[in-house]
């Protein structure tokens, strides 16, 4: 199958949709970029992805790939040969990355979007201490791949899976700490791991795909008065 036949589906404040374009532009891919809408989800979206109906998806030819992590890895092994590998070759690194990329997406993301959805400043102080707590685990999985290398990411000299599936929330982090106050993104806490998001940010392809932070701030403004109207509903 040809590399022109690829489409992905997507929204601009999407991280998941947002690690996929990453990887599509180191790998050197040609791609057609489709936003989708959301509250008016289109027929291409509905036939492609029937399951659960979001973004993103990747269409390569009459194939359709969804959920960010499984698309990653299909692009890294149908594209072996294109742009720096994404998971390391050792089988056992590469069951690392893998746990590492799923443990962002399934404790820190929750615990970060809690601070969006806390009503009461109780709720939110405990959101953002654990939010603190997972990042400082990463600053430890940060040093541990580092370690006596001088690389600069988690995937070695270039960006890699764990890079990626965090890289891909930094705009998401930004606008959180702008909406709620929040400190999480500090050097005091996370040495090593800011010296990461400053290589990370400084290179051209992620910065011409990471939406500004104020446009995600007004989308997470959105999310936020519509989840505390439906909790005062209740």
């Amino acid at each position: 199958m040809a590399e022109g036949d690829l489409k992905l589906l997507g929204f601009f404040t999407s991280p998941f949709a947002i690690r996929v374009r990453m990887v599509l532009e180191q790998k050197g891919l040609s791609y057609e970029y489709l936003e989708e809408d959301l509250t008016n989800k289109s027929e291409l979206l509905l036939k492609h992805n029937p399951i659960y109906k979001k973004v993103p998806v990747l269409i390569h030819g009459d194939r359709s790939i969804c959920e960010s992590l499984v698309i990653l890895q299909y692009i890294d092994e149908n594209w072996s040969g294109s742009g720096p590998p994404l998971l390391p070759a050792d089988p056992y690194e590469r069951a690392i990355a893998r746990f590492w990329a799923a443990y962002i997406d399934e404790k820190f993301v929750e615990s970060f979007w809690g601070i969006l959805k806390a009503g009461r400043e109780e709720t939110k102080a405990e959101k953002i201490a654990d939010s603190i707590g997972v990042l400082k685990q990463l600053e430890e999985v940060f040093k541990k791949c580092s370690a006596g290398t001088g690389k600069g990411f988690f995937g070695g000299d270039t960006i890699g899976f764990i890079d990626v599936t965090l890289g891909s929330q930094l705009a998401w982090m930004k606008a959180i700490e702008k909406i709620s106050g929040a400190k999480l993104l500090d050097e005091t806490n996370i040495p090593l791991l800011m010296e990461w998001v400053n290589r990370f940010l400084a290179i051209d392809f992620v910065k011409s795909i990471l939406p500004n932070v104020e446009r995600v701030a007004e989308v997470g403004r959105v999310f936020q008065a519509t989840i505390w109207k439906v909790d005062l509903a209740k």
